[in-house]
Formats: C-alpha cells, structure tokens, sequence
C-alpha cells in the first residue's frame, strides 16, 4: 500500500533523495526517516519554499502533476505589482524554456493585500532600504522548469521568495519548514480541485 506525505520543504533543499556526485546540497531525506521508495511529486528548487507531496506510488505521482491539478503559489516580487502586471500573469506570458519561446497558459492571478503569515526564511530576502515588495498568488496547471519565477520576471516584477501553498485541495496550512505530516491512505487518490 502507497505511503504518502505533505512536508514543508524548507529552502536551501534539493526536491530529491539522491545525493548528486560532487553536489553537497541540503536532501529531503535529511528532515524525516521515510519509506523506502520514496519520491517527490514534483519539485520546489532550491530557493522555492512550501508544500511539497511525496509517495511510494509512481502512478500517483503522475497523476497529480497533470495539468488538472492546480497548484498555488504565493510570490514575493520586488516592487510594487499592479494590476497590468498581474492581468499579463493571467493572461499567459512568454518565457523561455529549454531555449524555445513558450507561452504560459491562462492561469488564475491577483496581489494579495496583506503579506501572508510564513515563517522567517532563514536567509534575508534583501533590505527594506532597496524599495517596496508585494505579494501576488499564482495557480497553474502546468509546471515548466522555474515557470513562476520567469512568468513574473517576464513582466517587470523578479520573484524574491516563492511558495507553494496548495496543490489540487491539499493545502500547506499552518504547517513550519521542514515539517512532515503522514497523510490518510488514498489521499492522493482522489485529489481534488478546492
């Protein structure tokens, strides 16, 4: 039977098991004694943050990172983002992927008014002096190599921190960094749109 987890992964952590050769980077393996067999749904990078799904089902896996299960992000960008900004993040903007121009696809976007509640990243963002910052959630279907960094980079507004909060109607909740909580059997299964 399927093991399968939410963590909070924490940032500076790779979304992998497998040390690289000559790579010392921080693994998910190191915040929980897990199954064997175990694998990421998915990735964060290195600098990303957040909700992150792990199991022991390959088919699982598969199925939750099709295009019909969202996935949000909350995103710290530097400046203050208006609204022709966060209309072109919904709109699909064009960034590059693999060397080839690709448009991302329609997606849900707003600026959140008040920042959301995370705990401090470990690492300083930047100094307040450098100007203002604000926060927009972004939902896609699709997950195109550091796609939400490149899609508000593309309009002006350079991701600072980036977190993923939701996947399908799994949600990070008030979960801390590093944190690991075994979900129900079959949660995976039957994951659905919030």
């Amino acid at each position: 039977m399927a093991q399968d987890y939410k963590i909070f992964k924490p940032f500076g952590y790779l979304s992998q098991f497998v040390p690289e050769v000559r790579k010392r980077k921080k693994l998910l393996g190191e915040l929980a004694n897990f199954p064997k067999g175990i694998m990421a749904i998915g990735r964060l990078d290195h600098d990303s943050e957040g909700l992150l799904l792990l199991t022991t089902n390959g088919m699982t896996s598969h199925q939750v990172r099709s295009k019909q299960v969202d996935k949000e992000y909350y995103v710290q960008v530097d400046g203050d983002i208006d609204k022709q900004a966060v209309a072109k993040l919904a709109e699909g903007v064009e960034i590059g992927v693999k060397g080839e121009k690709y448009r991302t696809l329609p997606c849900q976007a707003f600026k959140l008014e008040t920042p959301p509640n995370f705990p401090p990243r470990g690492k300083q963002i930047r100094d307040e002096r450098h100007g203002p910052t604000s926060w927009v959630s972004i939902t896609i279907g699709e997950g195109k190599n550091r796609q939400v960094r490149k899609m508000t980079a593309a309009v002006g507004f350079p991701t600072l921190r980036l977190v993923r909060v939701r996947i399908g109607d799994i949600h990070l909740d008030d979960m801390q960094p590093g944190e690991v909580i075994e979900l129900a059997s079959e949660a995976l299964d039957n994951l659905k749109q919030p």
